[in-house]
């Protein structure tokens, strides 16, 4: 090895081989750091599982316990084999006074014996059983906030009044359960009966919590609980398996950002690919030179194989600093989101792991610019020999080793072979779709004769010998296309369901309403209001085959797993049609009926005549599909997927609920009559809901747009690497242009306007295609009407196109700058 020969190529060529590595860096950051705060959410879990749950074993409910289950616990805290606690938590209106304002509150009624792990931080520093006794309550801040209420003041919750007397700053299954829209307000078990707000049909969640004597005995006590558990309806869980709400929405949200993780390295590593050929044509008479003198080409090759090992190394040490930053940064933006001892640490796991990938990425894109060395010939040192026809077979052979390499890594990160399969097809869907308009679009500017001189030197630039212009408008297309697609999406959402809330839609919802409350709600309300009754029930099986829980809830959209609220009528409701079976129900049926809403049908096919068994309150049911209907989702009005005929449920244990269009002054009046009549009737502001909600996407979306915005970054590295490639035969048309009589103005625009039609090329693409893929997503996906906005995107289109010109200008200066007579001396002494 000649090491003082690899040293000088570094450091004559120090800009490709910083791009180089900001290419290495830029393809290993982003994946790497998403791989990495995944490790560190999991390893918190993992490590404080049993503080995330606050017990051993976790039995869940939405009823009381049945007898065997319940019976089963007590004998094992009859032998002292486990301790028992008990929680309720469910949503109701809480106010300040008896004539005071309300809030819709998160309601937690808990046993003496609640936590058996971790604690509950109050702000006095005091203990929170001795400040939780009856007569007492815990609240959180935000909820003092809102009521204008502090420590000492009283607090009505449900039939009876309460003095708060603390305020909690952290509970230890509070991540279990990441989105409240209520703040936090404790109970003792001692008032749990004064309360009334716990009634047959209520939306209660019942919790036992279990504490095992023998901690290796856990998963045995567990599985026998789980064989008298009534299935369906009662789950046990160890604090090893519960999954909790937190964990869940950070899988959803760390895989879809590992999505766009995997985009930018793809990006990245074509800039990778176009930066190496840049690199090495500029290296093209040394190793014309070396090869004179003898040398061949596996010395050749070895020795450049050496300074890609050392610019990798250095990018993909960056890379790796980059990412544990990157960690730090998503963790101090979703800090609200996060457990108070959430700690980014390095995971050496995951620090191997990104060392192979970051080679692996350097090596398949780094394949074809080496081969070529096998290319340059001793008489390129004296006059352009013709260009050979290569040969197709090492193409072939790199783009089936990528494309293995990227399968497999969306298969291991996906853990889904069909949706990886999905996300593999879009993103060469993608490509290929950017691939034809460009080439396309670069065709048909090529055939135009255009008479204005700089524009017709700047279109000639664009097909200059070894310009990539086509990989980097592929490039910059498919990134813009992205953003603009998520931007977009974004835009028609917020404004159909925020911003265009429509102004006849419900806007109160009433829950919990006990039927024999219906009569007088309705002489309080003082107008018509439609009374929708609530069944819950889990389905069982569809035509025989019964449903696969585990399978069903593996999936990462609305699946069969979960409880589903039915409810009974004769009649269609505004927004909705019917798109199948003629008829709501058919007449005189005498088997069960049910008619299905088409969103049933996309989670799995159906027809008339198929038969759904639901379990009822413990009894089973089965009903024949007698029609499909389809509903306007861009009302607000309530939805069901499923409808039964009055007969079949009138019976049922239910609860009802309505809904109804106040106006917004007159919200908080009604919603503080109405509790104050019907305690347990919670009333739930849906616009103030979404407004939240609204205001928590947001959010997350600016992060995956941010992290979407690098893949333009990859792109203007492409560009960059471009005007390295080609920087001899710029310098030429400079000299060229200088001699013949040109000013130094004349070539800037020439070059100013070679990038701008490179800009112009990839907005209008991505403009176009990002329309049309968030139209398509918007209509039939989404069922709503769609709205191009036009100006902002095409501002966003414009911005792109200056920020191509601006960095093609900037690269471009010490080519404006070069004197034709330096040239030409150069070009004598060579």
């Amino acid at each position: 090895m000649h090491l003082p020969f690899i040293f000088r190529q570094l450091l004559r060529s120090s800009k490709q081989a910083v791009v180089f590595i900001f290419c290495v860096v830029l393809s290993l950051s982003t994946i790497t750091a998403f791989s990495g705060f995944s490790e560190s959410i999991n390893r918190l879990l993992q490590n404080d599982a049993r503080a995330f749950h606050a017990a051993d074993i976790i039995v869940r409910s939405h009823s009381e316990l049945s007898d065997p289950l319940d019976r089963a616990i007590d004998d094992l805290v009859g032998k002292g084999r486990a301790e028992r606690a008990k929680y309720y938590e469910f949503y109701s209106v809480v106010r300040s006074g008896d004539e005071g304002d309300s809030v819709l509150a998160d309601i937690k009624i808990v046993e003496s014996g609640y936590p058996f792990y971790g604690n509950v931080r109050l702000k006095s520093g005091g203990s929170f059983h001795d400040g939780l006794t009856s007569g007492r309550t815990i609240v959180a801040q935000a909820l003092l906030d809102r009521l204008g209420l502090r420590v000492g003041d009283p607090l009505k919750v449900g039939f009876i009044t309460l003095v708060i007397h603390d305020v909690v700053t952290a509970e230890p299954d509070r991540p279990v359960d990441l989105f409240s829209f209520g703040p936090r307000v404790f109970v003792a078990d001692d008032d749990r009966e004064s309360l009334g707000l716990i009634q047959k049909g209520s939306r209660v969640t019942y919790m036992n919590l279990l504490k095992v004597s023998d901690p290796s005995a856990v998963n045995r006590i567990a599985s026998r609980l789980k064989k008298v558990a009534v299935v369906d309806q009662e789950r046990v869980d160890t604090f090893q398996t519960a999954q909790s709400r937190f964990k869940r929405f950070f899988d959803n949200f760390l895989f879809f950002l590992k999505l766009v993780g995997f985009f930018i390295m793809i990006i990245s590593g074509f800039g990778i690919q176009v930066t190496l050929t840049a690199f090495l044509k500029e290296k093209e008479t040394s190793i014309a030179i070396m090869k004179a003198m003898g040398a061949t080409n596996r010395y050749i090759t070895r020795h450049y194989m050496l300074i890609v090992f050392i610019l990798g190394i250095i990018g993909i040490v960056v890379g790796l600093a980059a990412g544990y930053l990157v960690q730090h940064g998503l963790a101090l933006t979703l800090a609200s989101f996060l457990p108070e001892n959430m700690q980014v640490s390095i995971s050496w796991t995951g620090v191997v792991k990104g060392i192979l990938l970051g080679f692996s990425v350097v090596a398949l894109f780094a394949f074809i610019p080496l081969y070529r060395l096998r290319e340059s010939r001793p008489v390129m040192i004296l006059r352009k020999g013709p260009a050979r026809v290569e040969k197709r077979w090492p193409f072939i052979v790199s783009g089936l080793l990528f494309f293995a390499f990227f399968s497999g890594l969306v298969f291991w990160q996906m853990k889904d072979l069909t949706f990886g399969l999905y996300f593999i097809g879009s993103i060469g869907c993608l490509v290929l779709v950017t691939f034809f308009f460009a080439h396309l679009m670069l065709l048909v500017l090529r055939k135009i004769h255009i008479r204005q001189l700089a524009f017709r030197r700047a279109v000639r630039g664009l097909f200059r010998q070894g310009n990539p212009t086509k990989p980097i408008v592929i490039t910059l297309t498919a990134s813009l296309c992205v953003i603009l697609t998520i931007y977009l999406m974004e835009k028609n959402l917020d404004a159909t369901f925020v911003q265009a809330y429509p102004p006849d839609a419900p806007n109160l919802f009433f829950l919990d309403i006990q039927p024999s409350q219906v009569d007088d709600l309705s002489a309080i309300i003082g107008r018509d209001i439609i009374f929708y009754p609530v069944v819950r029930a889990r389905i069982l099986s569809i035509n025989g085959v019964a449903i696969d829980r585990k399978k069903e809830g593996e999936k990462r959209r609305d699946n069969f797993s979960r409880v589903f609220n039915l409810t009974y009528r004769d009649h269609l409701m505004d927004n909705e049609s019917i798109i199948a079976g003629g008829n709501l129900f058919q007449e005189g049926g005498e088997e069960p009926e049910v008619s299905i809403l088409d969103i049933v049908v996309d989670m799995r096919p159906m027809t008339i005549g198929d038969t759904i068994e639901f379990r009822i309150q413990g009894v089973p049911v089965k009903a024949r599909i007698s029609s499909i209907r389809t509903q306007n989702m861009e009302s607000m009005s309530p939805f069901f997927y499923f409808v039964f005929p009055e007969k079949i449920l009138k019976g049922a244990p239910q609860t009802i609920f309505a809904a109804l269009n106040v106006e917004e002054n007159k919200v908080r009046s009604l919603q503080n009559t109405i509790v104050s009549r019907f305690p347990n009737i919670s009333v739930i502001d849906v616009s103030e809901t979404i407004k939240i909600f609204s205001s928590l996407m947001k959010q997350l979306s600016g992060i995956i747009r941010f992290f979407t915005l690098l893949s333009i970054v990859a792109g203007i590295l492409i560009l960059v690497s471009a005007i390295f490639a080609t920087r001899a035969e710029r310098v030429l048309e400079s000299v060229y242009y200088k001699v013949l009589g040109a000013k130094k103005r004349f070539v800037f625009r020439v070059f100013a306007l070679e990038n701008m039609l490179i800009g112009l090329l990839s907005g209008l693409l991505a403009l176009i295609m990002s329309e049309t893929a968030a139209y398509m997503i918007c209509t039939y996906t989404f069922d709503i009407s769609y709205r191009f906005f036009f100006p902002s995107s095409v501002l966003m289109m414009c911005a792109s196109v200056l920020l191509v010109v601006v960095i093609g200008i900037v690269t471009s200066k010490s080519i404006l700058d070069k004197k034709p007579i330096a040239f030409l001396r150069e070009q004598h002494e060579a």
